[in-house]
């Protein structure tokens, strides 16, 4: 079975495993409060990970080894997610009254009417939602599916580091477990708002839009923060370390800003834009409550207030983390920078408490 609703009482690392670099967090809690453990992001060999697929295993393991020896944890149990395009869900009916091991027992038999892959090649889980609505005798259960060899090349690479997956989980998912941390930065009452996630990574650009906390709708697209570091490649005869670093850390040319940096920004509105346009197309919405910029690209200076002033929808960065307490051996500058790049590695490490 896959690990996805697995319920267990043991401190769990959150890793994300993006197209660019590894990323682990830690938290604990103490009454009603998170703290932030201890975090780090490591990156990836280049082409180590091609569209959420690990295509280098060796490369993402001895990448995962650095990232822990830079955390300083001790903690070996793992919480990882697999791309929701590799994971097929459907909503079912059962008898309420079976028990989790009949309902499994069933599941296996009846699957393959749900699922288009042989059945010996694919993990599955199942997690009951609730009563079903046309009868009461019956429960509605939520079927999740997923190619072994997605879950199993993710165990592999954590092995290579003496890591070990306890929990499986959806990128979807760990987005919606995340939200629920920034969602009181909206102000009073969160309930009822429509609001838009753009995560913007490196290669990839993801839509969540999540209405009452739970996500109602998603797209991918390939865009990301990869375009402005090969036109700062390419402008400035850089290599794609030293233009990295320099998108980062600043010292480049004067002309930057205006020739470089101002066209990125207007594509990544543009980006946006378009992938609510499409949402507004396939559904009952027109409008958005509010627009939240995640991944590495959105803590670019200036990049929320661009985005709100061209689509006029109030937009803000999102930090998980703007009400955790800290380790004091985390660095809470380099946190605050990479906590927008962080939502999928926190909703992970959030699995340490279900």
């Amino acid at each position: 079975m896959l690990g996805l609703f697995s319920k267990k009482a043991y401190s769990l690392l959150g890793i994300d495993i993006s197209s660019t670099s590894v990323k682990l967090l830690e938290l604990s809690r103490s009454g009603g409060r998170y703290k932030v453990e201890s975090y780090a992001v490591e990156p990836l060999p280049a082409n180590a990970v091609v569209e959420k697929n690990i295509a280098e295993l060796e490369g993402v393991g001895n990448a995962l080894a650095r990232v822990l020896a830079k955390a300083k944890t001790s903690t070996r149990s793992v919480a990882v997610a697999v791309a929701g395009s590799a994971v097929i869900t459907k909503t079912i009916e059962m008898d309420a009254g079976l028990s989790d091991d009949d309902m499994e027992s069933q599941l296996k038999v009846e699957a393959d009417q749900y699922i288009p892959y042989p059945l010996e090649e694919v993990a599955i889980d199942f997690e009951v939602q609730g009563v079903s609505a046309r009868n009461p005798e019956r429960v509605e259960v939520l079927l999740a599916a997923c190619r072994k060899e997605n879950v199993e090349v993710r165990e592999a690479a954590l092995a290579v580091a003496g890591l070990t997956a306890r929990v499986v989980d959806v990128e979807a998912y760990a987005l919606e477990r995340a939200y629920g941390m920034v969602a009181t930065q909206l102000g009073a009452s969160a309930q009822g708002l429509t609001v838009a996630v753009m995560d913007i990574g490196a290669t990839m650009t993801t839509l969540s839009v999540l209405h009452n906390g739970r996500i109602i709708y998603t797209r991918e697209q390939l865009f990301g923060g990869r375009q402005l570091t090969e036109e700062i490649q390419r402008r400035y005869g850089l290599s794609v370390e030293e233009a990295g670093l320099a998108k980062k850390q600043g010292g480049l040319p004067d002309d930057y800003v205006a020739e470089v940096l101002q066209p990125f920004k207007d594509a990544v509105v543009q980006q946006v834009s378009r992938s609510l346009q499409f949402f507004f197309a396939a559904g009952q919405y027109n409008a958005v409550d509010y627009i939240m910029l995640a991944g590495g690209t959105s803590s670019i200076p200036g990049l929320d207030r661009r985005v709100q002033q061209h689509l006029g929808t109030p937009t803000v960065v999102a930090n998980p983390f703007a009400d955790m307490a800290l380790n004091s051996k985390v660095n809470a500058g380099a946190l605050a920078s990479d906590a927008p790049a962080l939502m999928i590695a926190c909703g992970l490490a959030l699995r340490s408490f279900d």
